[in-house]
């Protein structure tokens, strides 16, 4: 070893960020196992680098003994006091062994060693880095496939995007540029992995919070999403100030930033609805486009279960293509919902089928305010 080494080392914790002492101490370790291995030593050794020099000891510790029975281990102490006079039982002495030919060997585990940490330290750099990204949007450019995952490269690390967070309605070719969703960030004896995902409901908020500065500004807030990815998404929006129109400031102008996230996701239709404290509203807000004349709370042994209803020519919007619009309001809002049209209903006060969804609410909230027909329709929808 020489001053280089020392050099080596310097430059290492310049440019990589790697302490010295950190490197040195995992140096030690591995030419005390490369002595052992080589020289097929006893394991009392320690090998120490002197950092001012760039030398290397290797020294055999003895415990100093009566008498002596494995002279590997073990020093007599007769033999101890000539080396010094205070040395007693029980204390162990350093014996320098360095074979001549142990430099070979030294920096060849030297080297391995350093490079060692180097990938390690840039591991860490890279997991630091992208981790602080979790749950953000990142955009990358598409490298490559196979029957797993989709390659996306941000920078310093391809990200993977699985088939589960995939568009059904996109197909990504090499080169496309790509904003996607980076949910999870680990760091494993390979190195740090970055997951991506184009289908995560994560995905529509951070759109939405470059496209709205109220909203990245929390002057408008996303309560909730529910997505079906690639299809139709349904988020729910409050203004924090009582003077703004959370849908409006939302949707935008002429629906431009709105618009602008369906186009980032590839046509995804959007509905932007206003959330309200009141269940019954929200659930009615929730159905849009569809009309409601009423949300009855009326199953005791589910409290998170309603059924809505809703003027027969509107019973097909309100239950969407394939329950579409039905499932997405359920997973908004948390309730599972039970669509009937007005026409199923055994009873309801003529004046109530008349009022608007806000008249019909507190009547609504009572369970026994207004029965309904006990023939389930197919229009129920579970969560």
């Amino acid at each position: 070893m020489s001053k280089e080494m020392i050099e080596a080392l310097d430059a290492l914790e310049v440019e990589k960020g790697v302490k010295k002492e950190v490197v040195v101490e995992a140096l030690e370790a591995a030419l005390e196992s490369a002595y052992k291995r080589n020289y097929n030593q006893a394991p009392n050794v320690e090998v120490t680098f002197d950092q001012k020099q760039g030398d290397i000891h290797v020294y055999a510790v003895k415990e100093v003994t009566e008498e002596v029975f494995d002279s590997r281990l073990e020093v007599s102490l007769k033999d101890a006091l000539l080396i010094n006079r205070a040395y007693e039982i029980g204390d162990e002495i350093r014996f320098e062994v360095t074979p001549k030919d142990f430099g070979r060997i030294a920096a060849q585990t030297a080297k391995q060693v350093i490079m060692q940490r180097v990938r390690e330290a840039e591991r860490s750099i890279v997991y630091d880095e992208y981790s602080q990204y979790e749950n953000e949007i990142m955009q990358g450019v598409v490298e490559r496939r196979d029957n797993k995952f989709i390659y996306v490269n941000l920078g310093k690390i391809e990200a993977v995007l699985g088939k589960q967070d995939q568009m059904p309605n996109e197909n990504y070719e090499s080169h496309d540029r790509i904003k996607v969703y980076v949910t999870k960030v680990e760091n494993t004896s390979k190195g740090p992995q970055v997951f991506v995902s184009r289908t995560n409901p994560g995905l529509v908020k951070r759109l939405f919070e470059q496209e709205v500065p109220e909203i990245f500004d929390g002057v408008v807030e996303i309560v909730g999403v529910a997505r079906e990815a690639g299809d139709r998404t349904k988020i729910a929006v409050r203004a924090t100030n009582p003077n703004v129109d959370a849908v409006g400031t939302t949707v935008g102008p002429k629906g431009n930033r709105v618009q602008a996230v369906v186009n980032e996701l590839s046509g995804e239709n959007m509905d932007v609805v206003q959330w309200e404290e009141n269940p019954s509203d929200f659930i009615a807000n929730a159905l849009n486009p569809a009309q409601v004349i009423a949300v009855q709370f009326n199953d005791e042994d589910n409290e998170r279960a309603c059924t809505v209803i809703v003027p027969d020519y509107q019973l097909s919007l309100a239950i969407g293509k394939k329950g579409q619009n039905a499932r997405l309001a359920a997973k908004l809002t948390g309730y599972k919902i039970d669509i009937k049209p007005e026409s199923e209903v055994e009873f309801v006060d003529d004046d109530e089928v008349n009022n608007d969804t806000e008249d019909a609410t507190p009547a609504a909230t009572n369970a026994d305010a207004t029965p309904v027909a006990d023939t389930p329709t197919e229009s129920e929808t579970n969560e």
